[in-house]
């Protein structure tokens, strides 16, 4: 065998051995790409089951946030009620502070005028007694 012979004959070998790996890489590739498109099949179908079950999720959030909406209208009045008991005992209480602070300001000045009123008797009977005791000694 020539030496130009050797060299085509290692050139085929490597050729060969060339081509084997690229046909092993190659099947890799085609089994990913398999598990790939798999993957992708299921997730599609998972994908498919999640949205229907949000579109009924959905549906009751809806049927639930209408059914709250209808029962606060019905509430409403009652929170307006009681917003209205509150200012009106509010009302009431500030009234009878204001009779607890006249009948306190009254009694100060019955306090007053009963002192008064018996300073004024004091003199008065002082005055008679006076008169009394001068038509007396005459």
């Amino acid at each position: 065998m020539t030496a130009g012979q050797i060299a085509g004959l290692i050139a085929a070998i490597a050729f060969l051995l060339l081509v084997i790996f690229i046909g092993l890489f190659l099947m890799k590739v085609s089994r990913t790409i398999s598990e790939v498109n798999a993957s992708i099949r299921m997730m599609t179908s998972n994908v498919d089951v999640i949205a229907k079950q949000t579109d009924k999720i959905m549906a009751t959030s809806n049927d639930l946030v209408k059914d709250v909406d209808d029962k606060l209208n019905i509430v409403t009045p009652v929170f307006q009620a009681a917003a209205d008991l509150g200012q009106s005992v509010s009302d009431l209480n500030s009234a009878t502070q204001n009779l607890t602070k006249r009948v306190k300001d009254t009694g100060k000045k019955g306090v007053s005028a009963g002192l008064a009123g018996k300073f004024g008797k004091g003199a008065w009977n002082m005055y008679r007694n006076r008169k009394s005791t001068k038509n007396t000694t005459k």
